[in-house]
């Protein structure tokens, strides 16, 4: 199985390896069928720009680093629930929220690598929720290797599921993170952690970002990782950046908007390139990443012209040096 963009797709040569949902979370097309060009063209009108497939280069790349869909979607579904609760001026639904809190936890420690279901794989309205729990996975990742406490993973899921939920009260897009403060903290199980995340989510470590402009210890680590994760899935989901450049961005932020300390974690924790992603090395051979070991930016692949499986974190001297730019075939 691997994920390519949807201009890619050839109907003879892959299947649908994962359902794809409407904006009413239900199955629009359900895995195991070749998607014809008609449905295909229904797909790009909806601007669902990702697919999972399996072909025959995929051949057993298994992509566990990934959340099942209906773990992703129940999640999605709890923050839309959240939003719309906030948009009425209503108190949070929390049994929900902390439930999923506790099962989202569970999911990333029991993986090696969190490899997100992109935002632009599902219909438009769901968007931003997905977009909060892929900061979330991320999140999470980073503080596993920061070695947070139990309480401290809780706070920082819940502001992240949360962080952006003052969009719901205002459309003001500088004024989000403080609305959205002012309304998580009127909630008495919601810790003020939690709250300061959706607060500072936007800030910068040299006083450059918004609302409020801090800088320093102001900003607070927990909800610098929440920043660093927000930063980057929003480059990748709305930007359309390939991860590998994304993380290139990320790299120089580090000691001005984020701490180096938690830019590293980030770096440590997020694979640049994920299994399915065709890659050029540096010996010009073109591989497929197959599978995430210990060292994220250092998978294993396989070469295309031989099938040979190498690891990079054995093989110093190979590097990865691109991706290879599919062309789709008629």
């Amino acid at each position: 199985m691997r994920l390519i963009s949807t201009s890619e797709y050839d109907h003879i040569k892959m299947q649908l390896a994962r359902p794809i949902y409407d904006r009413h979370k239900r199955v629009l097309l359900a895995a195991g069928r070749s998607i014809h060009p008609k449905y295909l063209e229904r797909l790009e009108d909806m601007d669902i720009r990702y697919l999972f497939v399996e072909d025959a280069v995929s051949k057993g790349i298994t992509l566990e680093e990934m959340m099942d869909m209906p773990t992703w979607m129940d999640a999605i579904e709890i923050v839309q629930k959240e939003y719309e609760l906030a948009q009425s001026n209503k108190g949070l639904e929390l049994r929900g929220l902390q439930k999923i809190v506790t099962k989202l936890i569970s999911e990333v420690d029991k993986r090696k690598a969190v490899i997100l279901i992109p935002t632009t794989s599902i219909a438009e309205n769901l968007r931003k929720y997905a977009h909060s729990v892929n900061v979330t996975l991320l999140a999470l990742q980073v503080a596993k290797k920061l070695r947070l406490n139990k309480l401290r993973l809780k706070d920082l899921a819940i502001g992240c599921l949360l962080h952006d939920i003052g969009k719901a009260i205002t459309s003001d897009d500088e004024q989000h993170p403080q609305q959205g403060f002012e309304y998580l903290r009127k909630e008495r199980e919601i810790s003020l952690l939690s709250a300061h995340i959706a607060y500072q989510h936007h800030e910068q470590l040299n006083g450059q970002g918004f609302p409020r402009k801090i800088s320093g210890k102001e900003f607070r680590d927990i909800a610098q990782i929440c920043g660093i994760c927000n930063m980057y899935e929003n480059m990748i989901s709305k930007e359309n950046i390939p991860p590998h450049m994304a993380m290139e961005l990320i790299m120089t932020k580090s000691g001005s908007g984020f701490d180096p300390e938690i830019v590293q974690a980030f770096i440590s924790s997020i694979p640049s390139y994920t299994p399915g992603t065709k890659v050029v090395l540096n010996n010009g051979q073109e591989a497929i990443v197959t599978k995430i070991q210990s060292l994220m930016q250092r998978p294993t692949v396989r070469v295309l012209s031989s099938n040979q499986e190498l690891s990079l974190e054995q093989e110093y001297t190979l590097l990865i040096t691109g991706v290879v730019e599919e062309q789709k075939t008629n």
